[in-house]
Order: C-alpha cells, then sequence, then structure tokens
C-alpha cells in the first residue's frame, strides 16, 4: 500500500474528528445515514451502532438534538473538560470507522487521529465562532447556524470522499 493510501483513511479521520469538535454526534449521524454507501464501504458497517436500524436512528437523533441543544443557553462549554472528553470520544469513534474504509488495519490509527481532530476541531471551532461573533456583530445564532452547515457539510464530504 502507498504511503498516500496509508495517510488517506487517517486524514479523514482526523477530518471527521474535527468536524466532531463543532458538533460531536454530527459525523456519527452523517456515517448513520450513509450506512449503505458505496464510498464509505469499511467494517464499520457492521458495527452494532450502525448495523442496526435502532443504532442508527439513535445517532441520527443525537446529532439532530445536539444541532437544537447548542443553541440553548443552558448548554455548557464546548471546550469544558466533560464536553471535550465527550467529542474526543466521538471523534476516535468516527476516526476509527472511517479508517476500515481502508482496511481494519488502521483502526487504532484512525481512533488517535480522530480524537485529536476533535480537541484541535473543539477550539478551533470555538475560537473562530467567538471570533466571528465578536468581529462582525452578527448574532451568535447565526454564526452558530454557519457552524453547523460547516459540520453537516463537512462530515457528509469527508465520508463521500474517495
Amino acid at each position: 500500500m502507498s504511503t498516500s493510501a496509508t495517510l488517506r483513511p487517517l486524514v479523514k479521520a482526523a477530518l471527521l474528528g474535527a468536524l466532531s469538535g463543532s458538533r460531536s454526534a454530527t459525523p456519527l449521524a452523517v456515517l448513520a445515514l450513509h450506512h449503505d454507501s458505496a464510498e464509505a464501504r469499511g467494517s464499520w458497517q457492521r458495527w452494532a451502532l450502525f448495523r442496526s436500524p435502532v443504532g442508527r436512528g439513535v445517532a441520527v437523533a443525537a446529532g439532530a438534538g445536539e444541532l437544537v441543544g447548542d443553541k440553548l443557553p443552558a448548554t455548557p462549554s464546548r471546550v469544558g473538560a466533560g464536553p471535550l472528553l465527550g467529542r474526543a470520544t466521538s471523534g476516535a469513534v468516527v476516526g476509527a470507522a472511517i479508517s476500515t474504509t481502508a482496511g481494519d488495519g488502521h483502526r487504532v490509527a484512525g481512533a488517535v487521529a480522530g480524537a485529536l481532530g476533535a480537541l484541535a476541531g473543539s477550539w478551533l471551532f470555538y475560537l473562530a465562532r467567538r471570533a466571528v461573533v465578536e468581529k462582525t456583530g452578527l448574532p451568535d445564532l447565526v454564526v452558530a447556524l454557519v457552524e453547523d452547515a460547516v459540520a453537516v457539510s463537512g462530515s457528509v464530504a469527508v465520508v463521500r470522499s474517495r
């Protein structure tokens, strides 16, 4: 296997992880919605979460719920210890999953890349959202909706990429 073929699944894992830093459940939901996708074929499709219609439904519901929950005033900061741990865990799961599209040999490296991507993405999206609100005066809700669009479309693009 060439170096680029080895790196590709790890780059995809890191990117999905970074998007988990924005919306932790969105990449999981996108994987669930692409369960039968030829572009994302891998052993992850046989994992209990994604094999079961109920599991896929829960992942999609969690993704939709998070898109709403993020806008609520009581939602904790994504860069607190608990939310960071949750995002790193989500990043590890999606990283491990997407890395199996190149064979199961990349699963652990994919999980690490996804978790590290999620930690970096959490801070990147947090700081970017805060800066855009401060510099432009746009309401946080508007910026959050743009961030939603980036998380959803970015996750779809990574999952569908070859």
